[in-house]
């Protein structure tokens, strides 16, 4: 019997969040809408411990009461941590507006911006992996004059971008398939 990819909790995660679970990946966000805020809470809780042992991390960064909807976050903190490290990294961040702070303290800064600025907050590419000169570049051109589209605009090598977003189509494609085919999700996650 196939699950119903289009309606559980599970099944966004594996849908959205495919090349994080496989390690591909440092961070993925999807939307969900629940029922009930504290029904999201306790499957986001469940999810965080079950896949922790993978080196995973699950949250929310926003909830959305008046749309029943949730920003849901997935990540490897520790290959989050090491990219945030550079020095660019840390660089944009800070002129950016972002505090000193260790990755947890970055992620409240998000999630606060999330939930107060009109806009959605570019710089939240980092913390998805996109590369910084496609973050950068996505704002200083308005989302204009990129090289490629796939995931994310990118303003760097088409050619090797188009690889890399086919590698994410591929996972998702098998990552989804194989969990239609009742392979549990901890099968799924790579360890860290």
């Amino acid at each position: 019997m196939s699950v119903d990819i289009s309606r559980t909790f599970e099944a966004a995660l594996v849908r959205q969040c495919a090349p994080t679970l496989a390690g591909m990946k440092p961070g993925s966000i999807f939307c969900f809408k629940q029922f009930s805020s504290e029904a999201l809470r306790q499957k986001t809780s469940q999810w965080n411990e079950q896949l922790a042992p993978f080196g995973l991390a699950v949250r929310i960064l926003l909830e959305r009461p008046d749309s029943g909807s949730a920003i849901v976050y997935v990540c490897r903190p520790s290959h989050l941590k090491r990219i945030l490290s550079g020095h660019a990294y840390q660089r944009f961040l800070s002129e950016a507006g972002y505090e000193d702070a260790d990755l947890d303290g970055l992620l409240e800064q998000l999630a606060h911006r999330l939930r107060t600025q009109p806009e959605f907050p570019h710089e939240i590419g980092l913390f998805l992996g996109y590369p910084l000169r496609d973050v950068i570049g996505f704002i200083e051109n308005h989302g204009r004059n990129f090289t490629c589209c796939g995931f994310w605009k990118s303003y760097g090598d088409p050619a090797k971008m188009q690889v890399c977003f086919a590698c994410y189509r591929r996972c998702i494609q098998t990552y989804v398939a194989m969990f239609e085919q009742g392979i549990p999700i901890e099968r799924l996650a790579v360890p860290a």
